[in-house]
């Protein structure tokens, strides 16, 4: 079984450390810490329960005596694939007490990606849930029983022919391991909406180090509570501040089943959260919710979007819908993550993605020849620092398209940098029409018809042509009344547009295909777009 490292080069290490922003913490560690300074502090509410700092804490030492019981030892891999249930702090907690590297699955993940994951990250355990959201993940168990060993598998729930967690649970706390700060703690997946995840090894001191951070820069207290809407095994959720800079900070976190409207609203008024974040598309979805609602939502503060560029036109609508305090956040799970401050102008907060963590978070841009753009200019956005990864988990050839000589990892957003240091995505590298030649940025004309009002959300789409190679098709969720095609066409054309950026086609639907975690599926709308269009061409 290879060992998953993460290698900074000796200057590096020794400037983080001096700088105070790596330390021994750790993250089994730094919980530990919560519970014996504040046992009784309550740290998970679920379906109208509550669970103390020291109720997760014990749960977490006796699922690591169970881990070790059953024969894991310290260095293994486990799939953790878990909705938003109390149980998966114990599970990540309690796989990490007893020396595993838990590996994050997203409950909408299904054979092709966990065998996948199994492969990649050589894991021999996994736990799941026996039922959720209509799917049943015995099913998808037994599809990997060529892959794992049964006995190995823990079902949260009615676990049938595999092992309880339960068991897992009740089980006696033992060969706890104490995990080294430098150590790679778990393996992430990476965020894109193509192809399949790499594996994403990040260390105790960076994770925490982001923690640390992102807890003071979003102002999180003993006193927050921070709803899990989106699926909290992604990066955002996890930690932007996310359910671990909530505990960190020592407060509490409150767990949704979905982050829909009629899920979420209840749970915010039931446990009076006060920040939570959701992805755009649900963004708006909120806020056209907001005014309809029965729900009591005064508690909530503050409102983050992330896991995608928020179009400014839409994140404009936010704060008179939701009376709260808009934060963008924008970031990856291989490391970056810039925020809009809570003290920043409106006009920041809507029109840019915020800036770094960290002061030793380091920026280039750069055009398609790895050359320097002009301040201001868009360009292919590089970093490195201290919790941005160096190497994905055992992949050279991806490695060396990835990251460059000196350390920077190559993220394929294009973005710009204002004056005072925020940072506008513009898009990914590959969100680039090809129209003739002539260059179409998707999210620029996106953005122009999201500030229709007839436009709930919009997503603007290559489709192949025999001529110019690419034309562009506006695909829209419309509201009510809804536009017509003609309608938005002359809309962009009147906003100033150049003429080979008015939408060659336009699309209705009435809900856009999601990643795991609700972000909009670029690859799943090209392939119903052009399936769409193959079925109306002519015959013959």
């Amino acid at each position: 079984m290879t060992a998953p490292r993460q290698v900074w080069p000796p200057e590096f290490e020794a400037r983080y450390e001096a700088a105070g922003h790596w330390t021994e913490e750790t993250l089994p560690g730094f919980f530990r810490e919560r519970a014996e300074a504040a046992p009784e502090a309550p740290a998970v509410r679920f379906g109208g329960g509550t669970l103390s700092y020291a109720d997760v804490d014990r749960a977490s030492d006796a699922v690591a005596g169970g881990l070790r019981g059953a024969g894991f030892r310290p260095g293994e891999r486990i799939v953790l694939q878990l909705p938003n249930i109390p149980q998966f702090f114990s599970a990540m907690f309690g796989a990490m007490r007893a020396g595993l590297l838990p590996v994050y699955a997203l409950p909408a993940h299904r054979r092709q990606e966990l065998e996948h994951f199994v492969d990649a990250a050589e894991a021999t355990g996994y736990i799941t849930v026996d039922r959720h959201a209509g799917f049943d993940y015995r099913g998808l168990a037994r599809e990997l029983g060529g892959s794992l060993d049964p006995s190995r598998v823990f079902v949260v729930g009615e676990s049938d022919e595999f092992r309880s967690f339960a068991e897992l649970e009740g089980a006696t706390a033992r060969d706890l391991v104490e995990p080294d700060a430098a150590e790679v703690a778990f393996l992430q997946l990476s965020g894109g909406s193509t192809g399949l995840s790499k594996l994403i090894p990040r260390t105790h001191r960076d994770y925490v180090y982001t923690l640390r951070e992102s807890a003071r820069i979003c102002g999180l207290t003993t006193k927050t509570v921070y709803l899990g809407a989106l699926p909290i095994a992604h990066n955002f959720p996890m930690s932007s501040p996310g359910t671990l800079g909530t505990f960190y900070a020592g407060g509490a976190v409150s767990l949704s089943p979905s982050p829909s409207p009629d899920a979420a609203f209840p749970i915010i008024e039931r446990d009076r959260a006060t920040i939570t974040g959701v992805v755009p598309p649900m963004a708006i979805m909120w806020a056209r919710a907001a005014g309809k609602t029965p729900h009591d939502l005064s508690s909530l503060e503050v409102l983050q979007v992330g896991g995608a560029r928020f179009a400014p036109e839409a994140a404009r609508r936010i704060e008179p819908a939701l009376d709260v305090h808009l934060q963008q956040v924008y970031g990856m799970a291989e490391g970056l993550v810039n925020y809009t401050r809570l003290d920043d102008p409106l006009d920041v907060r809507v029109n840019t993605q915020g800036r770094p963590i960290s002061d030793d978070d380091e920026i280039r841009l750069v055009d398609a020849e790895e050359r320097p753009v002009a301040p201001g200019e868009q360009g292919h956005l590089l970093t490195r620092g201290p919790y941005t990864i160096r190497a994905y988990h055992a992949d050279a050839e991806t490695n060396r398209r990835a990251f460059t000589e000196d350390g920077f990892y190559r993220t394929g957003d294009l973005v710009s940098v204002t004056e005072d240091g925020n940072l506008i995505v513009h898009g990914r590298v590959s969100d680039v029409i090809n129209r003739g030649g002539e260059k179409i940025p998707v999210e620029e004309v996106e953005n122009h018809l999201m500030a229709h009002a007839g436009v709930h959300d919009a997503v603007l789409v290559p489709v192949p042509d025999p001529y110019l190679g690419e034309k562009s098709c506006a695909v829209v969720v419309p509201e009510d009344p809804a536009p017509t095609a003609l309608e938005l066409r002359r809309w962009i054309r009147e906003r100033g547009l150049a003429a080979f950026k008015i939408p060659d086609d336009v699309m209705f639907l009435d809900a856009f295909p999601s990643t795991g975690v609700g972000k909009v599926s670029r690859r799943d709308l090209r392939a119903a777009v052009r399936v769409r269009i193959s079925s109306e061409a002519p015959n013959g």
